[in-house]
């Protein structure tokens, strides 16, 4: 019928032009305002088809009887059922008692109004949105002023120094995590016949897994809160951190370094937000800039377990040769206790309010605000106050619009919930480079980034330049032996840092006994005996064995370069990693040592910033912390020792932290709390990414050069500070 197939094809027109309004509208307001977009479109979409829906089952009903009221049709005016000629309310306009809501389908468009329709619209599905927005900017401003008297009323007390301790042992499990393998693989190596390009990925993989780590925890702890994210994340980084203490091949401890730093990635973004939802205005600069304190004493934890633990090889058990636990291992385990301590912490605590507010729960938010009240109220001797508040605004929201259906598979409804949630922290993240925030966010990178590469950078090279001095100088006392003959002797002494050219040995004994970084050089061995043998850096160049006997060494063939065996045996070689270089337990202390006074150096900068950032401000701090660390560079090249490079490292150290505190209570406040651990997590993510680039840097030029780390160091510090003073000043502000 003509008028049935005029009906299909306007129908297929509007769902067309429905489908193009929601295509410009997520293109036109995403430019403009960056949020709500995809939810309002679908919206529009959703309803279109639902209307489209009930007009057909209109036609279906229209001329049957016994519809609604026992009447003889489905519509409300029944001569729409028995009048073949009449149309429906809705296409004709509606009765005095009809309402028709704004926004609502008005009916099927003709021919040459489609277009028109569309048009209209379109640009009042702009100004729903604009509306929206607008109506949801005023809600957080007004929350934003009310939750800080609301926190005035509350006070500072026994609750926030108890979630202080809490989630400072999750930012302890931070600092512990990168130092574990640095620690570990001195002796990992030998375990696990480690390459050096396998122990440089080995030192990076864990700045890689907690700059995944950083980016998807921050992200999704603005849409499901940052307790429960906080939790996934640091049992996902102590499940695997155990798990790291036992498997014994490379690729599957590399995997859960890798896991383990993914999970602990998003410690950092997620603490400074949820304590700072905490904190009222005047408390905040100083009390985030104490909790960076706990950094500092998981760097310190890790340094003294190492120190404790990795040296007594006697705390090792082994089953064959398949499978080994050494002492290094106990180490690793150890290190996983500040991660599990907080987690069962953790589950003491409440959400944060502030998160509840933004999502639309009010009375979740508000026990939780009386609890904080309540509990600090009765730890002053005030236990009769009473918790005036009694409503308190919150954000307009959003339908999710998200009908997983009773019918639906367990699995179909956890992709779409997962789909779902992908897509809002998607979109969240987008809203972080929206034009009000885009400025923002690039100065912030760039502030992030040359901090991370020049710190990260220039605390590894320090280390690995003490380690390159320290050879320099185990050189320099290198004892030279030239034509000595020796017979029926026997060496059950630790033979070192000595090179022996044309030597003759005739019937000698070597037994039980260390050969390190040892070179013997067109020398002759005639019916000697070598048993039970470990070496290491030890060659033989150009040597004769003639009728010699190897038991139980690690005298490979490998280490006889250009050499001839005569008559000569190999019983019993000893299994396990050859190893060019291993360093002795004097040097492992030192390591230990150094590592220790490095981190505790920061504390005096610690307590620094803590006392003055709410005094000078958040940016002065930043800003005159990189200038002086830039300054401090130049004095690397005054470092010729060991004692001078320690002396350098502590110094730098306690200087940058400054710098570090002052960025990380910046980066809280100059976010809106939606998007602040998204904002967080995805700058924290690019700290870790320039402190790969920075240690892959710096270390390259070891024992080359000083001017370039020198150089790249300082001038990153120095473009970040100036960079930082374009920042806006956050101090006295109340939090977004």
């Amino acid at each position: 019928m003509d008028d049935d197939g005029h009906y299909r094809d306007n129908r297929s027109d509007f769902i067309r032009g429905a489908k193009d309004i929601a295509k410009v509208a997520k293109k036109q307001v995403g430019k403009k305002m960056g949020r709500g977009v995809d939810k309002m479109a679908d919206e529009y979409t959703r309803r279109s088809y639902k209307r489209f829906e009930e007009e057909d089952d209109d036609d279906d009903y229209a001329g049957v009887p016994g519809g609604e009221d026992g009447g003889g049709g489905y519509y409300r005016n029944d001569s729409r059922a028995n009048d073949d000629d009449a149309h429906s309310d809705s296409t004709e306009g509606h009765d005095e008692d009809d309402e028709i809501y704004e926004g609502e389908y008005q009916g099927i468009p003709r021919g040459d109004s489609g277009k028109a329709d569309v048009a209209a619209a379109q640009a009042q599905h702009l100004r729903d949105l604009s509306a929206y927005e607008g109506e949801r900017r005023k809600d957080q401003e007004e929350l934003a002023q009310q939750y800080e008297s609301i926190l005035q009323e509350c006070g500072h007390g026994k609750f926030q120094w108890t979630l202080y301790f809490v989630l400072g042992l999750a930012l302890m499990a931070d600092g512990v995590e990168i130092f574990v393998v640095g620690f570990v693989l001195p002796s990992a190596e030998k375990d696990m016949c480690l390459s050096e390009p396998n122990k440089g990925m080995l030192g990076l993989i864990v700045y890689l897994g907690m700059m995944v780590g950083a980016f998807v925890w921050g992200g999704l702890a603005d849409r499901i809160g940052r307790r429960q994210t906080l939790l996934i994340s640091l049992s996902i980084n102590s499940v695997f951190a155990f798990f790291s203490s036992f498997v014994q091949g490379y690729s599957s401890f590399l995997f859960c370094r890798l896991a383990s730093g993914v999970g602990i990635g998003g410690s950092i973004p997620i603490v400074f937000s949820y304590y700072s939802e905490f904190l009222a205005q005047e408390k905040r600069g100083e009390h985030l800039s104490w909790l960076c304190m706990f950094w500092m004493i998981g760097g310190i934890y890790a340094s003294a377990m190492a120190w404790a633990i990795i040296p007594h090889y006697g705390w090792s058990f082994q089953m064959g040769s398949a499978y080994q636990f050494h002492s290094w291992r106990v180490f690793v385990l150890v290190c996983a206790f500040p991660s599990v301590a907080a987690i069962s912490a953790l589950t003491t605590m409440p959400e944060s309010p502030r998160f509840y507010l933004e999502n639309g729960k009010h009375d979740e938010a508000w026990m939780i605000l009386k609890q904080v009240h309540d509990t600090n109220m009765r730890a002053k001797g005030y236990p009769e106050r009473v918790f005036s508040v009694t409503t308190i605004k919150t954000v307009k929201q959003m339908d999710e619009l998200v009908n997983l259906g009773d019918g639906a598979a367990w699995h179909q409804k956890w992709r779409i919930k997962l789909t779902s949630l992908f897509h809002q922290v998607w979109s969240n993240f987008q809203t972080v480079f929206s034009p009000e925030y885009r400025r923002t966010t690039y100065m912030m990178m760039a502030v992030w980034f040359s901090m991370s590469f020049s710190y990260y950078g220039l605390t590894v090279w320090f280390p690995d330049m003490i380690k390159y001095i320290q050879k320099q100088e185990y050189a320099s006392r290198t004892k030279v032996f030239v034509k000595e003959k020796v017979e029926h002797v026997t060496f059950n002494f630790t033979l070192e840092n000595q090179v022996h050219r044309q030597g003759e040995y005739f019937n000698d004994k070597f037994m039980n006994l260390r050969m390190r970084s040892m070179v013997f050089e067109d020398s002759l061995f005639e019916e000697c005996y070598f048993e039970d043998i470990t070496s290491s850096n030890t060659f033989f160049k150009n040597c004769t064995f003639i009728a010699t006997l190897f038991y139980n060494t690690d005298l490979f063939k490998y280490r006889l370069v250009n050499s001839r065996l005569i008559n000569s045996t190999f019983l019993h070689n000893k299994e396990g990693c050859l190893l060019s270089d291993v360093s002795d337990e004097n040097n492992a202390y030192m390591v230990y040592f150094v590592s220790f006074l490095g981190t505790l150096a920061v504390l005096p900068g610690n307590i620094v910033s803590a006392l003055l950032m709410d005094k000078i401000g958040r940016l002065r701090m930043l800003a005159g912390s990189s200038v002086i660390s830039c300054v401090s560079c130049f004095f690397l090249s005054f470092g010729n020792s060991e004692s001078a490079m320690i002396a350098l490292l502590c110094l730098f150290g306690g200087i940058s932290i400054a710098s570090w505190n002052a960025l990380d209570v910046l980066t809280v406040e100059l976010y809106p709390s939606d998007k602040r651990t998204t904002a967080f997590g995805f700058l924290n993510a690019l700290c870790k990414l320039a402190a790969v680039l920075g240690i892959s840097i710096f270390t390259s030029f070891v024992g080359i050069t000083k001017a370039v780390p020198i150089l790249f160091a300082s001038g990153a510090l120095a473009a970040g500070s100036f960079v930082a003073l374009k920042l806006p000043e956050t101090r006295g502000q109340v939090l977004q």
